[in-house]
């Protein structure tokens, strides 16, 4: 589909304040229809051809680590391809962002497709904002499936409430991650949500420090997601606080220094709806 038949994606989508209350108090929402059928469909093949392309994925399931069977992960699509780039620079979805976060406008941190094989595996429990050296509680994802999804397939679950912790690991994502924040959230009493069924173009939203997860696939069929992360505009660079950080600094913040404007050339200032 050339970029002339393609979703413009600029109407806005209606944030209501309940729906920023909710997020504030639980650190996550989901939110439905975000996209449309007809839009996720315009999407998903260009989306989809990207991994096919872009994965360097060549093991077999079964010699993989936890890590390697809980995704096929492929970054900042929209570097790669135009038709992606109007997806992750998206007005609409920069417009749900910058009304959670309660700013004017949002920069782009990076992209991410997520994409599950059949049979593959759990996604340990974790911390998102444990990689990025910015402000973790001015930043956020949306996980969006391409395709209808059931718990069944990987859904996602979050320990509500755990955001206003803040970091609560220095864990990648792995098999000690899982360990630790099993040990840890009974003890802190978050409640964890259960993984629901949601249709293609729904979304959820979760900041940077909410600790949550996503059940294995084992369904036949992949399960196609696409995330976007973004960050409150005018927010500093954060000295790193972990070799990860330290990596994320030199990926996806190139040139930038430690107090320092996050304001690279792969973080654009991007346009908002609503």
């Amino acid at each position: 589909m050339t970029l002339l038949h393609l979703p413009p994606l600029t109407s806005a989508y209606p944030i209501s304040d309940t729906d920023v209350a909710a997020y504030r108090r639980d650190g996550h929402l989901r939110l439905r229809g975000v996209a449309d059928a007809g839009e996720v469909a315009a999407f998903r093949d260009v989306i989809a051809a990207g991994v096919r392309r872009l994965s360097t994925e060549d093991k077999p399931l079964a010699e993989r680590d936890t890590y390697g069977r809980a995704f096929l992960q492929v970054w900042n699509l929209w570097r790669h391809d135009e038709a992606a780039a109007r997806f992750t620079l998206a007005a609409r979805f920069a417009g749900v962002a910058a009304a959670l976060l309660g700013v004017e406008k949002v920069r782009l941190y990076h992209d991410q497709a997520l994409f599950k094989e059949p049979q593959g595996g759990h996604t340990p429990w974790h911390q998102d904002a444990m990689y990025w050296p910015l402000d973790g509680q001015r930043c956020l994802t949306m996980w969006m499936p391409l395709v209808d999804i059931t718990p069944e397939t990987g859904g996602m679950c979050f320990a509500s409430g755990s955001h206003a912790d803040g970091p609560l690991s220095d864990i990648t994502i792995s098999d000690a991650s899982e360990e630790h924040f099993e040990r840890l959230l009974p003890d802190r009493r978050f409640p964890v949500t259960a993984a629901v069924a949601m249709a293609a173009g729904d979304a959820t939203f979760h900041s940077g420090w909410t600790v949550h997860k996503a059940l294995p696939n084992t369904s036949t069929t992949m399960r196609e997601v696409m995330t976007v992360i973004w960050f409150a505009d005018g927010l500093t660079v954060l000295p790193p606080a972990n070799p990860a950080q330290a990596n994320d600094l030199a990926t996806w913040l190139p040139g930038a220094h430690p107090g320092e404007m996050a304001a690279t050339e792969l973080n654009p200032l991007l346009p908002a709806t609503g």
